[in-house]
């Protein structure tokens, strides 16, 4: 079996395709499993080393649109894409002309070469649950539903949200098995901040357990649906594995996701970490940022991820001990416990 995954070399893309490659086979759409021969990894900038030395890995570098207008991607082989590249929500609403041209032409783009392929290959596209966006003229409900009508109040969720419908017809015309999965914000993430309205959320614990200052630029009280890296993967793979039967609907899937608040996430990392750790926070209002925080939905009934067997973390100091654990390079503070 052959697989392709769009932003390959990004913290996500890098994370699915460590468990590809550990799992060592993939069981598509309900199919028996099949072992993994390649995985083509498309991105930007070059994979990490460990990707990179597997013999299994074909990087691809360059600009995802500018590959498949010169055919460079070989979708006639794979079995499989999972399209995770975007530009992410704070670089949309700075950059309209990037948005579109990273989230909606190169997804078209992408299905288009799919359809062309001359087979149907499962296509999983992560959406995000700025889909739904609170608004004084369309107020969203107290806790989205799987049918809850998306509202998006941004360039991104807009853009996520007609990525899924192309998706979505796609996959009624045959050309593709689409699956979309609406990822939540996903804590804690290693590394540097990136662009997205909501990097603070990893970063006001990551910057502090490096010992360095942190900016959180949203009230104590805000509410907030996170979901781990780990957690956030094996939604990613199960879109990937269920069958027609067990998906359902053609509609995008509400990962599931723990409701806390950013107050309650300090009180985790104090918990943690000490008072050191939360004495790095600079609680600095960003209207800007707040308003699109405030904007997405904190509470879900995910029905259906639930049937697929998907269940939220345990808690947020759960994920965050799990960070810890697995960056230990990057945790300079004394961790308790």
């Amino acid at each position: 079996m052959n697989i392709l995954i769009t932003g390959g070399s990004g913290f996500l893309g890098a994370r699915l395709a460590r468990t590809l490659l550990a799992q060592g086979s993939l069981a598509l759409a309900g199919a028996p499993a099949q072992p993994i021969q390649r995985l083509v990894l498309v991105d930007r900038v070059a994979p990490p080393a460990d990707l990179a030395l597997d013999a299994r890995v074909q990087p691809l570098l360059g600009d995802l649109g500018e590959q498949l207008a010169a055919g460079a991607l070989p979708l006639g082989e794979v079995q499989a894409v999972f399209h995770l590249a975007a530009a992410v929500s704070g670089e949309c609403e700075a950059d309209f002309d990037l948005g579109m041209r990273s989230n909606l032409d190169a997804t078209r783009q992408l299905l288009e070469g799919c359809r062309h392929a001359g087979h149907t290959p499962v296509f999983v596209f992560s959406s995000s649950v700025a889909v739904f966006g609170d608004s004084p003229e369309q107020r969203l409900p107290a806790v989205i539903e799987d049918n809850s009508l998306p509202t998006p109040q941004n360039s991104y969720g807009i853009q996520k949200f007609i990525g899924e419908q192309l998706v979505a017809d796609f996959t009624r015309k045959g050309f593709v098995q689409g699956r979309n999965v609406r990822l939540m914000t996903v804590s804690v993430r290693p590394g540097r901040p990136n662009a997205a309205a909501s990097s603070f959320l990893s970063g006001m614990l990551r910057e502090p357990l490096a010992g360095e200052r942190a900016r959180c630029p949203v009230a104590p009280e805000t509410p907030v649906a996170l979901s781990s890296p780990g957690n956030t993967v094996r939604g990613i793979l199960r879109a990937a594995t269920a069958s027609a039967g067990q998906w359902g609907a053609r509609t995008a899937v509400n990962l599931p996701a723990i409701t806390t608040t950013v107050g309650e996430m300090a009180q985790a990392l104090e918990r943690v970490a000490g008072k050191e750790a939360t004495a790095l926070i600079d609680w600095e209002p960003d209207a800007q940022i707040a308003k699109i925080i405030t904007s997405w939905p904190s509470r879900f009934n995910p029905k259906r991820a639930q049937a697929l067997g998907l269940a939220a973390d345990e808690s947020f100091e759960a994920i965050l001990r799990d960070y810890v654990r697995e960056n230990p390079q990057a945790v300079k503070l004394d961790v308790k416990g």
